[in-house]
């Protein structure tokens, strides 16, 4: 009986580098990333510059929305946001790489970076708010393109980090 169960814990293998679901979150948080650029639908963005008219309106409102409820979060909240996402965020890192704990690891490479793209985000919702709208496409599209390259660069180091702990992990 305990063969059985220990072959099919074998089997499934819990550990989060090596788990499929694991990667396949990765990937959803990432595209959705880089398809919403501060809760905008990239393809409204191509398409308001595309056709102008009423898919522009309907751009810059949502924009506008977006960017205004972003901030006031940030302006009412966001100091409090601030210390607990750092507080946790710091017990991550600390329980991932201090404790050698695996799935804080693997929740620690996505939240980090992902911390990098809300503040980018604020930052550029501060700048649409200031310029009043202008140049508003070629800010959306700095925006994804940085959150695109955060994007590959953190999934560049999450699957090395992955592979050597999976590599250490048969070593043992």
């Amino acid at each position: 009986m305990l063969d059985w169960y220990s072959r099919v814990l074998e089997l499934i293998d819990l550990r989060s580098f090596s788990n499929l679901w694991y990667w396949i979150g990765l990937a959803v948080v990432w595209s959705q990333a880089s398809h919403r650029v501060l809760g905008v639908p990239y393809d409204m963005v191509t398409r308001a510059q595309r056709d102008g008219g009423q898919a522009e309106q309907d751009l810059n409102d949502i924009v506008r929305v977006n960017v205004t409820r972003l901030l006031y979060i940030q302006d009412t909240a966001g100091l409090w946001i601030f210390a607990i996402f750092h507080f946790v965020l710091t017990s991550l890192l600390i329980l991932g790489f201090w404790y050698a704990i695996e799935f804080a690891q693997a929740l620690a490479l996505i939240v980090v970076p992902m911390a990098m793209v809300g503040g980018l985000s604020v930052r550029t919702a501060r700048a649409i708010l200031r310029t009043d709208g202008a140049d508003l496409y070629q800010r959306l599209r700095r925006h994804r393109l940085i959150v695109q390259l955060i994007g590959m660069v953190s999934i560049f180091i999450t699957a090395f980090w992955g592979m050597l702990q999976n590599m250490n992990f048969g070593a043992i």
